[in-house]
C-alpha cells in the first residue's frame, strides 16, 4: 500500500479539518496528501513519504522505532528471505515451536520469584523479537511459494508412486 493510500483510509476515519488545523497547513493540502503524487499537479509529498526519505538518508532505525513507541509499539526488523528451494515445512515449523518454547522457558525461569527485573525484561524481549523475525521469515517463504513448490513435488511423488502400484501385477500368496 502506498503512504497517499494509507493517508486516505487515515482520513476516513478522522477530520481532515482538525487535522489541517492542529498541523498548521491547509485543508486543500491535507487532502492532497491523500492523492497519488502525478506530474499534472494532483498530490503532494506527504509526512509519511518525508520520513521515509530521512530514514534513506540516514539509515537509522532509532527514527522508525521512535515512530512505534508513540504509538505504543515496537518495532522489529523484518529478516531478508533465506528461501532456497527445498526449505522444508515440518523443520522449519518445529523451528517456530521450539523457539517458543524457549521463549516460554526463560519466562517461567524469570518469574519464579514472582518477579521479573529489567535484565530478565530484556532477555524475554530478544527471545521475543527473534521469534516473530523467525516466524516472519517462515510466512515469507510461504508467501514465495518455496513450501508451495514443495508440496507440489511431494504430491507428484505420491502420483508417481499410486501409478506405478496400479501397474504392477498383483501376486497372490497361494
Amino acid at each position: 500500500m502506498q503512504s497517499h493510500e494509507i493517508l486516505k483510509e487515515a482520513f476516513d476515519q478522522s477530520s481532515p479539518k482538525v487535522i489541517a488545523a492542529e498541523l498548521g497547513v491547509s485543508l486543500s493540502l491535507v487532502y492532497k496528501w491523500a492523492q497519488k503524487q502525478t506530474d499534472s499537479g494532483s498530490g503532494s509529498r506527504n509526512p509519511l513519504d518525508r520520513v521515509i526519505e530521512i530514514y534513506e538518508h540516514t539509515k537509522d532505525t532509532a527514527i522508525i522505532e521512535w515512530i512505534c513507541e508513540q504509538a505504543d509499539g515496537y518495532y522489529v526488523r523484518n529478516p531478508l528471505s533465506h528461501c532456497d528451494q527445498g526449505y522444508e515445512v515440518l523443520p522449519a515449523t518445529n523451528e517456530i515451536v521450539g523457539q517458543f518454547s524457549s521463549m516460554l522457558t526463560r519466562i517461567s525461569q524469570a518469574a519464579l520469584d514472582n518477579s521479573i527485573n529489567q535484565e530478565e525484561a530484556e532477555e524475554i524481549r530478544g527471545c521475543w523479537d527473534k521469534l516473530k523475525s523467525y516466524a516472519e521469515g517462515f510466512v515469507r517463504c510461504c508467501e514465495e511459494g518455496d513450501f508451495e513448490l514443495m508440496n507440489k513435488e511431494d504430491e507428484k511423488a505420491a502420483l508417481e508412486a499410486t501409478q506405478q502400484k496400479e501397474n504392477t501385477p498383483r501376486k497372490t500368496l497361494y
